[in-house]
């Protein structure tokens, strides 16, 4: 059985991960679409689509991992509820 409270704190680190992930990929856009430079860029240089950068990529395997994670939360939770009637 998997121990609850590690399920927990990789329910929040995969959170807290994918925020920052999408977070960084929309100052991205934004600076893309304003044509300004982007400071804090996961490519240095010229970006010819933020979709095409690993920043995307990256946000998107958060994602699955945050998903996936909530579903084994959500699992535990109610393991835990089934064993406790």
């Amino acid at each position: 059985m998997v121990d609850k409270k590690i399920v927990k704190i990789q329910f929040v680190i995969l959170l807290l991960g994918t925020i920052f992930a999408w977070g960084n990929l929309a100052l991205e856009t934004y600076n893309y679409l304003n044509q300004k430079p982007c400071q804090f860029s996961c490519t240095a240089g010229n970006v010819v689509n933020p979709v095409f950068t690993p920043c995307f990529y990256g946000a998107l395997f958060f994602l699955t991992s945050f998903i996936l994670s909530a579903v084994m939360f959500k699992q535990s939770r109610s393991s835990v509820d089934a064993t406790r009637s």
